[in-house]
């Protein structure tokens, strides 16, 4: 296993962002994100200057990964095909399942998603 194991979703960095309880402690554990996270999270078009920053220092801590490879391609396009998902969403299910990681995410539309091992995090229950 590799020295990252464990994948998170745009939404977990968001939360994390906040300091919502149910994500406390969850970046300690250098968990990785992927490039598409990081367009999500700067892609606000009134977004500002001191927030670009914010956000480019926190993701500093991150590894990320980007997603190149042909199989990543064909695994997102099958995923898509099987489910009824957003095409962000299976180029990041393909990435986790073609990398072997934990993926962690608040999206519960991951649950049904059988290829990767996904935990949901029910923000409801830590309120």
């Amino acid at each position: 296993m590799s020295v990252i194991d464990i994948l998170i979703d745009t939404n977990i960095v968001i939360y994390a962002m906040e300091a919502h309880p149910a994500v406390k402690g969850l970046t300690l554990c250098l968990p990785a994100i992927l490039i598409i996270s990081e367009i999500e999270l700067l892609r606000k078009k009134e977004i500002s200057a001191q927030e670009i920053v914010n956000i480019r220092t926190l993701l500093e801590g991150f590894p990320v990964i980007s997603i190149s490879s042909n199989e990543i391609k064909e695994e997102a396009i099958w995923l898509k095909q099987k489910y009824p998902i957003k095409t962000t969403d299976a180029i990041i299910a393909a990435t986790d399942k073609n990398l072997g990681l934990t993926f962690i995410t608040a999206d519960k539309g991951f649950e049904k998603i059988e290829e990767i091992d996904a935990i949901v995090i029910d923000l409801q229950r830590t309120k």
